[in-house]
């Protein structure tokens, strides 16, 4: 599992090492992510640049595993990454997901072996699910991965990953895609694509820390169930 991180958030710059219940954002991410199951290990992938030494050093300092890689070319990164840890099957999440839900992660993980896909994803909308928006995950496999960085040399598609598997804004399979893809239907007791989790704005991290504050100290694993009942208060 490789998750992009950088100092360098255009809207809300430094966002990865925000505290929130006395945790940086990130702690709380990876916190989240070692429940998951089926997952053999978990990177925090930032780049070279000196702005990141926080995002590393906080890494490095709580024993998880990390990479430096390229700043923009967000598709060398992930490749070298994979590389570097022999990965057969990537999963990518970004690092302003805060709330990433374990059984919804063992869902996609199940669903992508079973299926021989190439590139699978439950992130909200994609293939018009109904996820909330910032509990889901994109497998990926190191063939198709490796694949798109051997010939792929478009610069949007070199920042964002996703787009060399999935066009999600148009929802559709970029053209004369070779990659097979799917998707796994969200469960009715949690389809509320209305809820957005994703931190990208000082609004967005406001939220979190009110849902941290008030989650959080009762059960730092709460799940989406609780999240919905918060919302929906």
């Amino acid at each position: 599992m490789i998750i992009q991180a950088r100092m360098g958030s255009k809207r809300l710059p430094g966002k990865s090492m925000v505290y929130l219940c006395g945790k940086p954002l990130i702690g709380h991410i990876l916190e989240r992510l070692e429940l998951v199951r089926n997952v053999d290990e978990i990177v925090l992938a930032t780049s070279e640049l000196h702005e990141n030494d926080p995002i590393a050093n906080y890494a490095h300092d709580n024993n998880f595993k990390f990479f430096r890689g390229s700043e923009n070319d967000l598709l060398d990164r992930y490749y070298q990454c994979a590389l570097e840890y022999n990965a057969d099957t990537v999963l990518r999440l970004p690092a302003d997901n805060v709330c990433p839900e374990p059984f919804a992660y063992e869902m996609l993980i199940a669903y992508h072996h079973l299926s021989g896909n190439d590139f699978s994803s439950n992130i909200c909308s994609f293939m018009g699910q109904t996820w909330p928006d910032g509990i889901g995950v994109e497998a990926i496999e190191f063939a198709a991965l490796e694949q798109a960085w051997k010939n792929n040399y478009d610069l949007d598609k070199r920042e964002h990953v996703t787009l060399n598997f999935y066009d999600y804004i148009n929802d559709k399979l970029p053209e004369n895609s070779q990659f097979k893809v799917g998707t796994i239907a969200c469960p009715s007791s949690i389809s509320r694509p209305d809820i957005v989790l994703d931190v990208n704005t000082a609004h967005d991290l406001e939220t979190m820390r009110k849902l941290y504050n008030d989650l959080y100290p009762q059960n730092k694993y709460f799940s989406i169930y609780d999240i919905i009942q918060w919302f929906d208060k």
